[in-house]
């Protein structure tokens, strides 16, 4: 996904604010003129996948630029905190956000599943759960993100290895046997299943398919029988803020009515509960158990043994 840049271009003072975030291009843009519009605080925006939002951040961190972050994965949200980069704030708006969605550090912006996004004219068996996808019928037809470029996918590992431990490494070499192949970012790995040259994506982000259906693309989006993870997106004002009265004016309008309309509307589920979806909530899900997705050195663990796994390390 690329970045870009808003085309409300940012202002120094008081009367700008600067937002990194991973996720729809189309949704922090429409929440950014939204906020422009209410406000009148311009927003500067730099947007891309979570690992190169999160690779800025760090090269920055002599002289920071960021005054919001909006990750793809809680636990970057976590790993933060502890290092003392995030600044607390609660919004009165987060009233509606249920518990487990907010701390006094961090609030969802919304939330989105993984799931099986399988091509409907593939000729292929729908698949009903994660294991399906290592048949031979799927043999060197599916494809998976990147967990390096995609924390919702390394979620999914970690939610998969709390679940199952060894078992889920078993799994995914039995789908590395079957040919799966390990396609960089999430819009990576859709591309070749939309064209039909793939009939699966182990792991693939619901919101991008559901968009992609509304298109017309001959897709759907299947959560497994055994579970699955959701990945509530976390929104955060960096300590080193120059402007945290306009970054907690921007989280406050991300949580009002009408941001979280702009949400739905990006096919995530809303953080606040009285916000309804055209699609399913997570209530609706089986869930895997939480991992410590806090740990940085379980996150490099997982990531160092699944780069071996796929020949990436």
């Amino acid at each position: 996904m690329p970045a870009f840049v808003s085309t409300a271009h940012a202002q120094q003072g008081e009367r700008s604010l600067t937002v990194y975030t991973a996720g729809p291009g189309s949704l922090i843009k429409k929440l950014a003129t939204g906020f422009e519009q209410q406000s009148g605080i311009k927003v500067d925006v730099f947007q891309a996948t979570t690992g190169k939002v999160m690779a800025r951040l760090e090269a920055e961190a002599a002289n920071p630029r960021a005054d919001v972050l909006i990750s793809a994965s809680w636990d970057t949200a976590q790993d933060l905190e502890q290092r003392g980069w995030l600044q607390a704030y609660e919004s009165p708006n987060a009233a509606e956000v249920p518990a487990a969605f907010k701390t006094p550090y961090y609030v969802a912006q919304g939330i989105s599943a993984l799931g099986i996004v399988w091509n409907t004219q593939s000729g292929k068996p729908e698949p009903k759960d994660w294991s399906d996808l290592a048949a031979p019928e799927y043999k060197d037809l599916v494809t998976m993100p990147d967990p390096a470029l995609s924390g919702a996918t390394l979620d999914l590992i970690l939610g998969l290895y709390a679940a199952r431990g060894d078992q889920a490494w078993t799994l995914l070499e039995s789908l590395r046997d079957n040919g799966m192949t390990v396609s960089g970012p999430n819009a990576q790995a859709l591309t070749p299943v939309l064209q039909g040259a793939k009939a699966a994506v182990f792991g693939g982000v619901d919101y991008v398919s559901y968009a992609g259906m509304t298109k017309g693309e001959s897709i759907k989006v299947i959560f497994p029988a055994s579970g699955t993870v959701i990945a509530p997106r976390p929104m955060m004002i960096l300590k080193e803020s120059k402007r945290p009265a306009a970054a907690r004016q921007f989280i406050d309008y991300v949580l009002s009515p009408e941001g979280q309309a702009a949400v739905a509307e990006a096919w995530l589920m809303p953080a606040r509960s009285d916000v309804a979806a055209s699609r399913p909530l997570f209530q609706e899900l089986t869930l895997l158990p939480a991992a410590d997705g806090g740990s940085s050195t379980l996150r490099a663990d997982v990531l160092q043994r699944f780069g071996t796994l796929f020949g990436q390390r």
